[in-house]
């Protein structure tokens, strides 16, 4: 096992809550540490990271045609709009619409929106199972989370909600509609989706679940080689993945490589990927963030002691690869300890953090660019995966059934001198390879690639 990262986990936690997750609204938020969790920030806002007051601005003055143009657009409003507003309803709006007009990862959260992250933090919910973005007038999905009722029923990154229990979406209910999205467990939803590249609608009926995501899995895809699976990266990732895989290793001996898929990750915490990076790296950064503030500015080095001991790793990345999945994609790839292979990646590079406003209030705000290793900003750009792999499925070929199909096949063949020959001489392994190629392509071109890898290096240690 690897020495965790107090020291940097302590110098985080002593902040607002950082997060490093690509959309302002999401089913699923990014667990947070207990000492940063939500409901533990102070009510006071006056923190080191929270921004100087306006009257510090120095030249930058409000004008004050904007305040007068405001105020007779909040009196046009109450006085004109079709129904009436109460100042409470104005000024939420006002506030919200302040925060959305930044970029889409900011928002305002009072206390229903502070307790939904609290909630969310703790990695369990009640609800479908899947990251949304709101693009105009629909929701479209970032992507399912393994094993919930949204994957299940066959929802796709990039797949478009136009309709929540019959009701077609648009600008004026989407709020709403999103907030179905959530319910009781085992109360029951119809969505109607399309799918991306279609134009054919599709009911879906879903049932609810209490949403418990296990943000790592292990296994062996074949003897030696490791799959590591990352869905989001909660608090508790780091710990998640030493444990998991150390029990594999334990089990199976040291591993040959390792493929990690962080596809249709849609990140989490910041801290969480700077500890799945230091897992598989002895040194070099990981990850550097710059904003106004001076708290904002980190840099994040690895630790000696890497977990698969320098063996070859492929990291899958496709267009639902974002933010902190992409911190880890990032810092792999410009350590030279990984080849990406995949599709470019979403290229979310910015971090938000949770500032308090009271205890019932608080802003998420951008705060921070991240910067790959390399000094790279990734926003709105994404990261080139080492080799690009389109996006497709295959399937067996039909051919017709052979009676000769070796030497063994031949009538008199001379038999093996070896007595203690194996009996069946067709089991190459090729059987196992079409049911992973037909099941997931670009998990079995990247086992081919890593154990293409794993040999070269096996032969340059034998000269």
């Amino acid at each position: 096992m690897r020495r965790p990262l107090r020291r940097q986990i302590a110098l985080l936690t002593s902040l607002p809550l950082l997060l490093a997750l690509p959309f302002a609204q999401s089913q699923t938020a990014p667990a947070a540490s207990s000492s940063v969790a939500p409901a533990d920030i102070p009510a006071s806002a006056s923190t080191a990271a929270t921004p100087a007051s306006a009257s510090s601005a120095g030249a930058d003055q409000v004008d004050l045609d904007d305040i007068r143009n405001f105020s007779r657009v909040y009196e046009v409003v109450k006085q004109a709009y079709v129904e009436k507003v109460d100042n409470k309803t104005l000024m939420k709006a006002a506030i919200t619409g302040m925060l959305s007009g930044l970029d889409p990862h900011s928002e305002y959260l009072d206390k229903d929106g502070l307790a939904q992250l609290n909630e969310d933090t703790t990695g369990q919910y009640s609800g479908l199972g899947i990251e949304v973005l709101q693009d105009g007038d629909v929701l479209r999905i970032v992507s399912p989370i393994d094993d919930t009722p949204a994957s299940r029923a066959g929802i796709q990154a990039g797949d478009t909600i136009v309709k929540i229990d019959g009701t077609v979406i648009n600008s004026e209910n989407i709020d709403d509609m999103y907030a179905k999205l959530r319910g009781k467990p085992g109360s029951k939803i119809e969505l109607t989706i399309v799918h991306a590249k279609s134009d054919k609608l599709i009911d879906l009926h879903l049932v609810r679940e209490n949403i418990a995501v296990s943000s790592a899995k292990v296994r062996e895809l074949e003897p030696g080689y490791a799959y590591i699976r990352i869905s989001q990266f909660q608090d508790d990732t780091g710990e998640d993945l030493d444990k998991k895989l150390g029990e594999l290793i334990k089990k199976n001996g040291p591993q040959k490589g390792a493929v990690l898929d962080l596809r249709n990750n849609p990140g989490g915490l910041l801290t969480a990927a700077v500890a799945v990076s230091d897992d598989f790296l002895d040194s070099g950064v990981i990850v550097s963030t710059r904003g106004r503030l001076q708290d904002s500015n980190m840099s994040f080095s690895a630790h000696p002691g890497d977990l698969l001991n320098g063996a070859p790793m492929i990291v899958l990345t496709n267009n639902g690869t974002a933010s902190a999945a992409e911190i880890v994609s990032g810092a792999l790839k410009d350590n030279h300890r990984a080849l990406l292979m995949g599709q470019r990646t979403f290229g979310k590079g910015v971090v938000q953090t949770v500032l308090p406003l009271d205890a019932d209030h608080a802003v998420k705000i951008t705060t921070a660019r991240y910067y790959t290793p390399n000094g790279t900003s990734i926003q709105a750009e994404g990261i080139k995966p080492d080799i690009a792999l389109a996006d497709l499925t295959v399937k067996k070929a039909d051919s017709p059934a052979a009676l000769i199909n070796s030497e063994s096949d031949l009538p008199n063949h001379l038999a093996n001198e070896n007595k203690n020959a194996g009996d069946d001489i067709n089991d190459d392994g090729s059987a196992d390879d079409a049911k992973l190629a037909t099941g997931d392509y670009a998990l079995s071109q990247a086992l081919n690639v890593l154990k293409g890898i794993a040999l070269g290096r096996g032969a340059s240690s034998h000269r």
